[in-house]
């Protein structure tokens, strides 16, 4: 069998074979760079693409009113309601640890996933990846203010 012929055969083969063992790609993250923000940075209100807000407080307390959030296998959440957060970072990067007063109505447990912190020009945002990374669920991305 010429060459050209077996690849042409064993490319969809392939490709099929990907394709059932999960995708070809993973969602990227949003645009920006990861940046390091002291616990002030990110005491104001943060906005997703739907209008959803979460209210970071100097206390360490939250009000979030229809807030994407993401949760491990979940498609895109919205959460209203209150907690308190955690303020965390590695060299490179901060990270927000939410934790909601009571539990999700379709989600046991009151701690989504923890935001990153990102830096595109002047905007600063917070995002986490939403649900099951195998499929392509837009990324919950925060804005801030000056965003």
């Amino acid at each position: 069998m010429p060459r050209r012929r077996r690849t042409a055969l064993i490319l969809p083969v392939v490709a099929l074979a990907l394709t059932a063992c999960g995708r070809l790609t993973v969602m990227p993250p949003p645009e920006g760079e990861p940046v390091r923000l002291k616990p002030a940075d990110l005491t104001t209100t943060w906005t997703d693409a739907d209008g959803g807000t979460l209210t970071l407080k100097q206390d360490g307390t939250f009000v979030a009113h229809e807030v994407c959030v993401a949760v491990a296998w979940y498609d895109s959440l919205a959460w209203s309601g209150t907690g308190t957060w955690e303020h965390g970072s590695n060299k490179k990067q901060s990270f927000v640890d939410v934790t909601f007063d009571a539990d999700h109505p379709e989600v046991r447990g009151r701690v989504p996933d923890a935001y990153g912190a990102l830096k595109q020009g002047e905007v600063l945002k917070l995002w986490a990846a939403i649900g099951d990374p195998d499929n392509d669920y837009p990324n919950c991305v925060l804005t801030s203010p000056a965003g």
